[in-house]
């Protein structure tokens, strides 16, 4: 509710509305997929062929986080039942401030528009829904994808596995000035990340602050990139186990706000993963500024994952989360397709060509 109110009504919101609540939203939301068969059911054979995609490695790990043109239906090329059907889909992996976040997200292609003066280059629409593999198969998928968004969900049959990578974006990270149709002056989409890790930092000592901040100036970007396979970055920052218990406090909540999107039992796996490794593994830290508005990032890494939020502008955030051997579901559709090998259970591998 707390997005809902920052956001502004109109034409444009009303449409984007439709996709992510609506009346639709108070029918029973089905399974993943029910809901992906729907989505397919619902577009016209001429579509099809840009909703389905294969479940390759090579077509799902093709991801970007910048405007430009997505494998899917965007949008604005979707009927009214298609629509449903993709709020349906949303709704069986975000929960409501997730849905909430993506809404406002696109709209802050609207502001975003008037502060560039850019046209129709930043449309609130040109956001895409891909279907990889068979719904409802050992092993198929989805993504969501568009400027600043990049949500991919890996499943077997009814069951995530996967929830990774998870590319977040704002620009203007702040609002500056209300625009029709776009979230409200002041709407910060990424600010509770954003605070939290100012909090944390703000308990540091002065010796525990000279090894968190671990360099002066941003890197310009996420360093990890939109890179096909994530890889640990260099070990950096402050480690878990050099921090008394409330800052370990602090970090694991900070850790756990950026799976708030999710319906709370993806979320949990997502959490229990993290936890699984031993929690003295992660690193937490900070670059650049530590003034609010100024260029700044910070980086949480543990063994088996890794949480990057970029600001090198000032006001244009870039986050991301990955996971070293789970993005896309690897780990896991991966050992269930060599259990399959010899046996009579056939399918095509996830990692196929």
């Amino acid at each position: 509710m707390k997005l809902r109110r920052a956001l502004l009504a109109g034409s444009i919101l009303a449409t984007l509305l439709a996709v992510v609540s609506g009346s639709y939203a108070q029918a029973p939301t089905p399974t993943p997929t029910q809901a992906a068969r729907q989505l397919a059911q619902a577009t016209p054979a001429p579509q099809r062929g840009e909703l389905l995609q294969p479940f390759t490695d090579a077509a799902r790990s093709d991801w970007h986080y910048t405007p430009r043109r997505r494998d899917g239906i965007a949008l604005k090329a979707m009927s009214p039942a298609q629509r449903e059907a993709t709020t349906a889909l949303l709704r069986t992996a975000l929960n409501e401030s997730g849905l909430d976040k993506v809404r406002a997200l696109m709209a802050l292609e609207i502001a975003l528009r008037q502060i560039e003066g850019s046209g129709s280059s930043r449309d609130p629409e040109n956001y895409a829904v891909a279907l990889f593999g068979e719904p409802g198969a050992a092993g198929w998928g989805w993504r969501v994808e568009g400027h600043h968004l990049s949500l991919h969900f890996s499943l077997d049959g009814d069951r995530y596995v996967s929830t990774l990578p998870q590319f977040f974006g704002a620009n203007p990270a702040v609002v500056a000035r209300d625009v029709v149709g776009a979230p409200k002056q002041g709407f910060r989409l990424l600010g509770s990340e954003e605070d939290l890790a100012r909090q944390w930092l703000a308990s540091l000592g002065p010796a525990q602050r000279s090894r968190a901040i671990f360099s002066t100036r941003p890197f310009g970007d996420i360093v990890s990139g939109n890179a096909p396979h994530a890889k640990p970055l260099d070990a950096a920052g402050l480690p878990f186990a050099d921090m008394n218990a409330g800052q370990q406090a602090q970090v694991l909540k900070l850790i756990g706000v950026f799976t708030e999107h999710l319906q709370p039992g993806l979320a949990q796996a997502r959490l229990a993963r993290v936890r699984a490794e031993p929690l003295d593994g992660i690193r937490i830290g900070w670059v650049g500024s530590i003034q609010p508005s100024e260029p700044h990032y910070f980086r949480i890494q543990g063994a088996g994952f890794l949480i990057e939020f970029d600001n090198s502008g000032g006001n244009h955030i870039h986050s991301v989360w990955r996971d070293f051997d789970g993005d896309f579901g690897r780990d896991v559709l991966g050992e269930h397709y060599r259990k399959a090998e010899g046996s009579a259970h056939r399918h095509r591998s996830p990692t196929s060509p």
